[in-house]
């Protein structure tokens, strides 16, 4: 059992001084250009509770926009209004996020502080062909640091030699009425599918 850090450097050496020198606390024109390539993200954030939420974001490349070289902002999508990453920022206002980009191996991380922002000459920056953007999350700079492509080396994630038919797979919605008990038909993935296509 580890519990301290001083058992876990035992574990592993210290870091090779690149690693600690690449961490920058703006974002440089290689952070800019990743992020203005990425349609994919991962953002992660915490309540005062402790509750940790990990939640994907995804659109057109660029749609992370960039105010400066240490702010960031994340217009919101619709979604389920469960709200668990929105909570956890009003409440802690602490943010991660990794970026990716399709073919690429290397990711981006970024780590601060977040805020909610709704002001409406804010949203009207961006327009939405069906559904207005109702919130934008405005992220302050920390931390920036690319890293390096192994992870994803590992998983061929780009190669797709662990590609899955998603016919081989049971729909969400048998996996959500096994899970929830729920007397309501089940969705096919077919008609899911055609519904989101009506939200993104």
């Amino acid at each position: 059992m580890i519990e301290t850090v001083e058992d876990l450097r035992k574990t592993f050496p210290a870091p090779k001084p690149r690693a600690v020198a690449k961490q920058l606390d703006r974002l440089d024109q290689h952070c800019l250009r990743f992020i203005s390539l990425a349609p994919f993200l991962v953002i992660a954030t915490a309540g005062k509770d402790g509750h940790v939420d990990a939640s994907p974001r995804g659109g057109a490349p660029g749609f992370v926009r960039v105010v400066d070289d240490k702010t960031l902002h994340l217009p919101d999508a619709l979604g389920n209004n469960r709200l668990d990453s929105f909570t956890n920022i009003v409440q802690t206002g602490k943010i991660g996020m990794i970026f990716l980009i399709p073919g690429i191996d290397e990711t981006l991380r970024v780590n601060g502080n977040a805020k909610l922002r709704n002001e409406a000459e804010l949203l009207r920056q961006f327009p939405h062909e069906r559904h207005p953007t109702r919130m934008v999350i405005e992220v302050f700079v920390e931390e920036a640091y690319l890293h390096c492509p192994k992870a994803l080396m590992r998983s061929k994630l780009w190669a797709g030699d662990y590609r899955i038919d998603r016919s081989t797979f049971p729909s969400l919605g048998q996996m959500i009425k096994d899970q929830s008990g729920s007397p309501e038909p089940v969705e096919t993935q077919s008609e899911a599918v055609a519904r989101y296509l009506t939200e993104i």
